[in-house]
């Protein structure tokens, strides 16, 4: 009976696994797989280069040989080794090189600067992606019927207020549908590749990389501009990694090598054989691929496929944004989950809104998928170097490989994604300054976060009281003891809280039992289960209580207060009371930061979440009392 068994366990592996990656086609790769409704296009009518078989064959393999260095070699196969505990994307990525970096401050300095503004670009591909995307799916109706050319961005903009008003009810009603229709989605791209190739074989020479020699040689500085749409078909690699701990490396990887990516090949190359034939086809020749009988079912399905890419980045800019709070990047914010079943869906009300007005402001301001294409080579580009960079300090201080490997693995693709980051960076003034204004933004809004947070503990530190000599004093003249317990959230652990000071001072009593609370987030995406709570008893009923969460993981502190019981500490919820000191910041010249970046972090103060719903404390547990704090 143990073969069979070994057979029934083989067999439910396998399922799960296709189960899988039937998900990952859904979420992982709907950016990726939308890429062919406008890299083509974009490539070649940017720059005019003329539509001969010799410039198609250059094109077509500079896109086959990206598609193998950048998406295959460099993120399915060397950057999704760099998992944190299973979890990827850009934030995961810089919290483990800071681990490979430890002991040395600069470096850390600097990997924290390229998280950042790795992060920040991919809040302006989260905000052009949706844009393009629809926009480009939509703009098939002018093939169909040209006269509908003005109803294009109307659709559009219905289209994107429609998709950011579902968000708050959750994916999982869609999520369920995604890898079934992008299965599907793909399966097309492929047929419609073949009945082209078909008719025109000689395409597949494109597969030899002197052809994209030949180009360059040909065209000169005409050829080196149109790697700004050659590199339309990698949108969507950075998902590949930052997906991944939602269905683990093997079930993407299985997705990429054995349907995704011979689809896209096959559909890039049967557009490539459309051109060939038919050079006129160069307005839209994914649209023009299809029969004639066929074209609204495939702009239907298209516009479906655009909206599943769009989604996929909006969760993903949820995701980062929880992980960019858990760090200490950003300011507290409402999260509300959508699913009691699966704790990574959530929606962030204020993310929402904002990406939901600026991709209805690119859409109005850029009105078509060409123009908006200039803008997207620049966000992607740029994650993609920073990608490079921190996954290089990862292999050589993480994983110990030679540096003469790690170097000239990281030189090869440094200079892949620089040319194609300069062949984009020539376009910033006619859209490439759109992502970047919001990178700036982006950028600029979390390290003063992230600085100004550090000033406040700078202060509250010197401006407080030592704890031990606090206590002894608490013997020596004690204060009346009053019934309960008393939790004092504080992020300095060696000082007494000011909201302690202010309960003694005003109301001229300590609890019978006083909790010292400190919450750390750790630079992994959860916490391991003995590492997760530390308790230190200070003698005289005053404890230290250190909670720690994964920056994957929401805080919740009476949840892990239960969990204190097994270390010998337990609490009567009934019977406690929480108090919190909440800091007014007040700006002023020549102390920390530039005042303005001083002002901004006061406005950012104001209106972050409260600690009781963030930390999910009982509103009618709790006590704050105010402090101000000069910065």
């Amino acid at each position: 009976m143990q073969p069979n068994a070994q057979a029934l366990t083989g067999s439910a592996r396998t399922k799960a696994l296709a189960a899988l990656a039937l998900g990952a086609l859904g979420v992982v790769y709907g950016d990726i797989g939308t890429s062919p409704l406008y890299a083509v296009q974009v490539t070649f009518g940017e720059q005019g280069i003329p539509v001969s078989v010799e410039n198609v064959l250059g094109v077509l393999s500079l896109i086959f040989w990206s598609l193998v260095l950048v998406v295959s070699l460099k993120y399915v196969v060397f950057i999704m080794r760099a998992d944190n505990k299973g979890e990827g994307g850009i934030m995961a990525l810089m919290a483990l090189a800071q681990r490979g970096a430890h002991g040395n401050a600069r470096l850390r300095r600097v990997i924290v600067v390229l998280g950042l503004f790795g992060a920040s670009l991919f809040y302006g591909d989260g905000v052009i992606t949706p844009a393009v995307s629809i926009l480009s799916a939509v703009e098939g109706v002018k093939v169909a019927a040209p006269a509908l050319d003005r109803f294009v961005v109307p659709i559009t903009l219905v289209i994107v207020v429609g998709l950011f008003a579902v968000q708050k009810r959750g994916t999982a009603t869609m999520g369920a549908m995604f890898g079934p229709i992008m299965m599907v989605w793909f399966a097309t791209l492929a047929a419609l590749g073949v009945y082209q190739i078909v008719q025109q074989p000689q395409v597949l020479y494109a597969l030899n990389p002197w052809h994209a020699v030949v180009f360059f040689r040909d065209n000169g500085a005409h050829a080196f501009l149109a790697l700004g749409g050659v590199v339309l078909c990698l949108t969507g690699a950075e998902a590949l990694y930052a997906d991944m701990g939602h269905f683990s490396k093997q079930p993407i990887r299985i997705a990429w090598f054995g349907y995704v990516s011979p689809a896209l090949v096959l559909n890039y190359f049967g557009q490539g054989a459309l051109l060939m034939h038919q050079p006129d086809a160069v307005s839209n020749p994914f649209f023009l691929m299809a029969p004639e009988s066929l074209l609204y079912p495939m702009i239907a399905l298209a516009t479906v496929a655009t909206i599943i890419a769009s989604q996929a980045v909006i969760t993903g800019a949820f995701s980062m944004t929880r992980e960019a709070i858990q760090l200490g990047f950003a300011p507290r914010m409402a999260i509300k989950h959508t699913s009691k079943e699966t704790q990574g869906q959530i929606f962030l009300p204020w993310v929402n809104s904002i990406l939901m007005i600026l991709i209805l402001g690119a859409v109005l301001g850029f009105r078509s998928s060409a123009n908006l294409a200039a803008a997207y080579g620049i966000a992607v580009t740029g994650t993609m170097a920073v990608s490079t960079c921190l996954a290089c300090v990862v292999a050589r201080r993480i994983w110990g490989w030679n540096r003469v490997l790690v170097a000239v693995l990281g030189l090869l693709f440094l200079i892949v994604d620089l040319a194609y980051f300069s062949a984009n960076a020539i376009k910033i003034e006619h859209g490439g300054w759109f992502p970047l204004v919001l990178g700036l933004v982006s950028f600029l809004v979390m390290s003063t976060w992230r600085k100004g947070r550090e000033l406040v503990v700078r202060e509250l530190r010197q401006g407080g009281i030592a704890l031990e000599p606090f206590i002894e004093s608490v013997v020596a003249h004690p204060p009346l003891r009053v019934p309960g317990t008393a939790v004092f959230l504080t992020a300095n652990v060696n000082a007494v809280p000011n909201a302690m000071l202010h309960n003694l001072k005003h109301n001229k009593v300590l609890h019978e039992r006083n909790i010292l609370m400190t919450v750390e987030t750790l630079d992994v995406p959860t916490a391991e289960y003995g590492e997760r709570t530390e308790i230190t008893a200070l003698g005289h009923e005053f404890y230290r209580v250190v909670l720690r969460y994964g920056f994957s993981e929401e805080p919740d502190i009476p949840m892990s207060m239960q969990n204190c019981e097994a270390k010998g500490l337990g609490f009567d919820m009934m019977d406690t009371t929480f108090f919190l000191s909440r800091e007014n910041v007040i700006a002023s010249a020549g102390r920390g930061m530039p005042i303005w970046r001083d002002k901004l972090f006061a406005f950012l103060t104001r209106n972050a979440s409260p600690a009781t719903a963030f930390f999910r404390i009982p509103g009618n547990r709790m006590i704050e009392l105010g402090t101000q704090v000069e910065i």
